[in-house]
């Protein structure tokens, strides 16, 4: 887990601690369900991101004898909890909201202060949003950004990211909702935003499951990874080829790596062994997030 990555969580929470409680405060004003909804979004992402900071403190627990390979995956574990509360405890919500305000609308009533919150939050969403975005494309490189946002393994970045991309959209619709449905007296605006909102929490929150599940079960790491290592081993005098490779991310940052190479013939025990620790020093130098790594010499794979 990186510095960076906790940092945007951090933020994010106290973005949405203050929005929250401000949300709060327009919903009772108005009687606004798009409001609830908005209000009831940012208090789940308050929650979802104390289970990311959890998620971060459980990683950083050694390895012992019953996990081995340490708790890595425990970030993707709470990830995708956090994706499971964004779909219950904010979209389902919401569109239950939205369904029941279409058949019983009710006028929503003053907004101004409705008004000047949303525009608020608007402002420190986006301001949190952008921050995610700068970290993930110093990370992403030459990938695309939506290639990257499918392929990466830093899931709570990934998370954090869709929650607030997921807020800015919510509020647009909230401030049109509440906008429209004051102008024109008619409810069913203010309901059809609750609708929109629920369905944007929806859609954001399984592709996030999607995501996570994936890791979560087990996944190979970056392609890059291979690249590299098939490279070092061209390099390497003693090894005449890479039969096989099998890579898994163990979590954020953590990746295993076991593979069978066929090393120069002629090579005595003594020999053949310190050229495999050469090698996996080499490797581990060259690719720092490969904590564990598996060299069996052979000859066939």
């Amino acid at each position: 887990m990186s510095g960076a990555s906790t940092g945007e969580i951090v933020k994010s929470l106290v973005v949405n601690v203050v929005i929250a409680a401000s949300k709060g405060v327009a919903a009772a004003i108005t009687g606004s369900g798009a409001m609830l909804a908005e209000t009831l979004h940012s208090f789940a992402d308050c929650g979802n991101q104390l289970l990311l900071l959890k998620g971060v403190r459980a990683t950083r627990r050694p390895a012992d004898r019953e996990h081995p390979f340490g708790y890595g995956r425990a970030m993707y574990f709470y990830s995708f909890i956090v994706a499971l509360l964004l779909f219950f405890g904010g979209g389902v919500f919401s569109i239950y909201e939205g369904i029941h305000k279409i058949a019983t609308p009710e006028p929503v009533g003053d907004i101004t202060v409705a008004l000047i919150i949303l525009a608020i939050s608007i402002a420190l969403e986006g301001w949190s949003t952008l921050g995610n975005v700068r970290t993930m494309n110093q990370r992403r490189g030459q990938t695309g950004f939506f290639r990257y946002l499918r392929e990466t393994k830093d899931s709570d970045l990934i998370v954090v990211f869709g929650e607030n991309s997921a807020a800015v959209l919510g509020l647009v619709f909230a401030l049109a909702a509440v906008g429209l449905a004051k102008l024109t007296g008619d409810g069913r605006w203010d309901a059809i935003g609750s609708l929109a909102i629920g369905l944007v929490l929806v859609g954001v929150a399984t592709f996030l499951a999607r995501e996570v599940k994936s890791l979560l079960v087990g996944e190979a790491a970056d392609p890059k990874l291979l690249a590299s290592f098939e490279e070092l081993a061209a390099r390497d005098p003693n090894v005449e080829r890479v039969l096989n490779v099998l890579t898994l991310q163990q979590g954020p940052g953590e990746i295993v790596v076991a593979a069978k190479l066929k090393f120069r013939s002629g090579l005595e025990t003594d020999t053949l062994v310190e050229a495999i620790n050469a090698f996996e020093r080499a490797l581990k130098a060259r690719l720092p997030e490969v904590r564990w790594s598996f060299i069996e010499p052979d000859n066939a794979d």
